[in-house]
Parts: structure tokens; sequence; C-alpha cells
């Protein structure tokens, strides 16, 4: 019965490892969308949340029946209380990467964002990728120390955030109020992105020692 236990326990982690580069590759390919006007990469992500979508729900499934037929232990109702979690942060993650999509679908055939903004928001996925990245390894294989690290990965996602308000709210800007608006829900969604990824390296660290990150 516990050899089950942890077999099924392993296969919801393996669903969050899957999420966690669904949701990767789809805010790189939303990015590219962004940022060339690819018709077909947007509707590509817009396709894709679902399937992150089914896979939250599967975890959910999967968890709540190991619930109902078995007694965890407290090391173990941990590890299903973080899945649940981190899925939730994944499933947003995603969410989040089809908003930027939606974003560059609804300017198409032009680019969301100007010229000037490019290297940021390039930036800011750069950043996004490589948390996105760092989430997929602390899950597959559990780390608390890579894990808190995320926070301080956070801080050059909210450096970017900050440069890209000043361009925006800059007495020279040019492109008039609709463009900044689009560029600051954008720069929404990138932090909030990164923010994700810190919640569910927070998870991790609390699955691996019992204690929040904060204590760490």
């Amino acid at each position: 019965m516990r050899n089950e236990f942890h077999a099924d326990l392993a296969t919801v982690s393996h669903l969050l490892v899957e999420m966690a580069h669904q949701v990767r590759a789809a805010m790189r390919q939303a990015t590219r969308a962004l940022l060339t006007a690819d018709r077909r990469a947007a509707e590509a992500v817009i396709t894709g949340d679902g399937e992150i979508d089914a896979r939250y729900r599967e975890v959910e499934e999967r968890v709540c029946e190991l619930l109902a037929r078995q007694a965890p232990v407290a090391s173990d109702l941990r590890a299903m209380i973080t899945a649940l979690h981190v899925a939730a942060d994944l499933e947003r993650m995603g969410d989040l990467a089809d908003h930027v999509a939606k974003t560059a679908l609804r300017r198409h055939p032009s680019p969301a964002v100007p010229a000037e903004l490019r290297p940021i928001f390039t930036e800011m996925d750069g950043v996004a990728d490589r948390m996105a990245e760092k989430i997929a390894g602390v899950l597959a294989d559990p780390d608390a120390e890579l894990a808190a690290e995320l926070d301080r990965d956070d801080d050059a996602m909210d450096d970017l955030h900050k440069q890209l308000f000043g361009v925006v709210l800059g007495a020279d800007w040019p492109y008039g109020v609709e463009t900044a608006i689009d560029a600051t829900l954008l720069g929404r969604f990138y932090e909030r992105f990164a923010d994700h990824a810190v919640n569910a390296g927070e998870h991790v660290v609390y699955l691996i020692t019992g204690e929040s990150a904060a204590a760490q």
C-alpha cells in the first residue's frame, strides 16, 4: 500500500515538472509573439493554456484521491499540500503567458510594443525563463538552496518593471495612452509571472525543510 502511495506521489511530482516546462515554453512563445507579431505563436500559447489547466486539474484530482484513500503521515501530507500550492502557481503562470499572447494577438499585425520597449521585454522574458527553468529543476530534484534563489531572481524582474515605468511615464513618451496602458499591463504580467515562480520556490523550500522560506 505504501509503495503504491509513493508511486502516486511520484506521478504527481512528474505532472508538476511537466507543468513547469509547459509554462516556461508558453512565456517564451508569448514573448516571441509579442515582439515579432507572430500570430501563430500567440494562438499556440492560447491553445496550450488549456493543456496547462488540464494538468492542474489532474494534480488536484490525484491529490484528492490520495487524501481520500490513504492516511498520510506528516511528511507525505506536506508533499501533497505543497503539490496543490505549486500547481496553482504554475497554472497562474500559464494564464499570465496567455495574457501576453492575447495582447500580441489583439495588436496583430503590428507588434504590440514599440521598438524602444523591446529590449526591456526581451530582458524580462530572459528573467522569466531562468526562473521557470529553476522551478522545473527544483521540482525534479528538490534543492532548498536553489529554490530560495528565486527570491533574488525576482529582484531583477522588479528592477526591469521599474525601468519600464520610467520609460512609459517619461515626458517624451510619444505613443499615446493606449500603448502606454498595454505596456503597463504587459509589464505587470511578467512581474506577476516572476512572483508566482517565487511562491512556488517557497513551497518547495517548505517541502524540504518544514519551514517557510522566510525563516531560512
